[in-house]
């Protein structure tokens, strides 16, 4: 009896063996990876897409000038735009030609790390840590000016400007001239027209004329030494 049920207990594990070899197979299999690659930007190009990144900054910070903002308020505002500005060129990536760029972006990291420090003092309302941040930062921002500049760049080696308005003072100018001009002579030539004809159409070249021509003093002289001929003969 032993011997007959001894195949019957070996069916199951075979199966179960066989299952199991089945499923490491099925683990053993991997999906294939694939590795993506990016070309580094030239050194024309990254100062090109660095100049657009600085120059928006720079009319950002620039508006900000004249704004009514509060100190901290302002202060949070520069230190955003900064920070964002080095966030975006190291975004950009190292340029095939490097020399220089180590330099540049050391500059940038420490600018946006005085920034930082400066936006988090004026959170805080800490006016002793934010004198000291701002006591660093213009350092800071040119070293990163000068950097640029030795690298390439040209917006980004130039600090923020003020927006200056265009027109308004042309139009002045020519409405102050054409009221000058335009008035004396439209008087010169109305006063002159009615002058000319005047003297022209008198009376006096009339009466010269017809005196001789209406007068009898010829006919009396003709008249008298007619008759007077013949009166005698």
């Amino acid at each position: 009896m032993r011997l007959a049920k001894t195949p019957a207990l070996l069916l199951p594990l075979a199966a179960l063996a066989i299952a199991g070899c089945g499923g490491g197979g099925d683990s053993a299999a991997s999906p294939a990876t694939t590795t993506e690659t990016t070309t580094a930007l030239s050194k024309a190009d990254l100062i090109s897409k660095g100049d657009a990144i600085c120059a928006e900054v720079n009319a950002g910070i620039g508006s900000l000038a004249n704004s009514e903002s509060e100190v901290a308020n302002t202060v949070i505002q520069v230190s955003d735009l900064y920070i964002n500005m080095v966030d975006s060129l190291k975004s950009l990536g190292a340029p095939a030609e490097s020399t220089g760029y180590s330099e540049f972006i050391a500059a940038a990291d420490e600018l946006s790390k005085v920034e930082g420090e400066a936006k988090l003092a004026a959170e805080r309302g800490d006016s002793t840590a934010l004198g000291e941040a701002a006591s660093r930062a213009t350092p800071a921002l040119e070293e990163f000016e000068a950097t640029a500049g030795a690298y390439g760049f040209q917006q980004c080696s130039e600090g923020p400007k003020a927006p200056t308005p265009s027109g308004g003072a042309e139009p002045s100018g020519e409405a102050e001239e054409g009221g000058v001009e335009a008035a004396p002579e439209e008087a010169e030539v109305e006063e002159a027209a009615p002058e000319e004809p005047a003297p022209e159409t008198g009376g006096a070249g009339g009466g010269v004329e017809e005196a001789p021509s209406g007068g009898g003093a010829g006919g009396g002289e003709t008249g008298g030494s007619s008759s007077g001929g013949v009166g005698p003969g």
